[in-house]
Parts: C-alpha cells; sequence; structure tokens
C-alpha cells in the first residue's frame, strides 16, 4: 500500500469540503460522511471496550467486527462501492444467536450499566444505532446498499446481548428500569 499517509494534512479541507473514497469531494456536513464518520466513531467505542479485559471469545468477535466496520466505512465512502456482504449479516446473526441462548428471556427493560465492559459495549451499541440511522437519512437520497442497513442493525442488536453477557461476566448483574419508582 506503500505510504498513503505520508503527510497528515492537506489543506485541503480548509474550504469545508472532503474528499471521497472515488476522489470527488463533498461537504463535510454532507449525509454521506456524517454516515461514514458515525461508522467511525463506532468502531472507536468498540475499540474504547476492547481497552478492557475481556472474555477471549468476545474479544476476538469484536476485532473481527472492527474490520467489518471498517470496510462498511470504506462502502459508505465510495459511491457505488460493495463491502459487506450477506455472508457478514449471517455471521453477526450467528453469533446473536449463540450468545442470547444462554441469557434468560429479558421481562423488563435494561438501563446501559452493569460494568465497565457492559457499560461501555452499550455506549458502543448507541453509536452503531446513530449509524444506522445517519445510513437511513442517508439512503433516502443517494444509494445505499441494503446489506449496509442490515449490518448496523444487527450489529447494534449483537452489542446489546454481548453488553448483557458481560454484564454477568463481569459479576455486576443487568441493572433492571425501575419503572415503579417514586421521586421523592
Amino acid at each position: 500500500m506503500g505510504n498513503r499517509l505520508s503527510k497528515i494534512y492537506t489543506r485541503t479541507g480548509d474550504d469545508g469540503t472532503t474528499g471521497l473514497g472515488d476522489g470527488s469531494r463533498t461537504g463535510k456536513d454532507a449525509l454521506r460522511v456524517e454516515a461514514f464518520g458515525t461508522v467511525d466513531e463506532a468502531n472507536s467505542a468498540i475499540g474504547v471496550l476492547l481497552a478492557v479485559p475481556l472474555p477471549e471469545d468476545v474479544a476476538s468477535l469484536l476485532t473481527r467486527i472492527q474490520h467489518q466496520l471498517f470496510d462498511l466505512g470504506g462502502e459508505l465512502c465510495i459511491p457505488g462501492h460493495a463491502a459487506i456482504i450477506d455472508a457478514d449479516i449471517d455471521g453477526l446473526e450467528q453469533q446473536l444467536d449463540h450468545y442470547n441462548d444462554a441469557l434468560p428471556p429479558l421481562k423488563d427493560f435494561i438501563l446501559p450499566a452493569g460494568g465497565e465492559a457492559a457499560a461501555r459495549c452499550h455506549l458502543a451499541r448507541t453509536i452503531v444505532r446513530r449509524a444506522e440511522r445517519c445510513s437511513v437519512a442517508l439512503s433516502r437520497s443517494e444509494d445505499v446498499r441494503p446489506q449496509a442497513l442490515r449490518y448496523l442493525n444487527r450489529l447494534s442488536d449483537l452489542l446489546f446481548v454481548l453488553a448483557r453477557v458481560l454484564a454477568r461476566a463481569d459479576g455486576h448483574g443487568e441493572v433492571l428500569w425501575q419503572h415503579a419508582r417514586r421521586h421523592g
């Protein structure tokens, strides 16, 4: 790949535009930039999650997901490019089923808590949801492959389940929302 990033600043974005992967330029506030930028933010949040001790299988899964998110960011950055495939979504669904099968059914809402790893996972989940909303907004005006949207939807579900797993693994347990609490 060579020295693609030999110089970090180019000054080309000083006018409020940024380059897309196909060489075209667009506003830094464009929906496409918001979509791939939020995917990048989600990837970074998973990196923050990986910075704490995790079960090895979860850490390995999250590292694979980081690579896929990088691919997805590239897909969104290059109009017409395809990187996420149905097998990537199938893989998320298999992992979702695997981890969810060991959990008791949810009877109440849970709060985004349950220990450091679980809380970081919940934060990553909410950023993935925002990436999904940004990508859906983009899809209303430009082509976005359905695989990209499905991937983000499944990933947020998987991160929810992993947060539940991590809350239990950490010994903190899930924090249930107390809908009938009294204020005093």
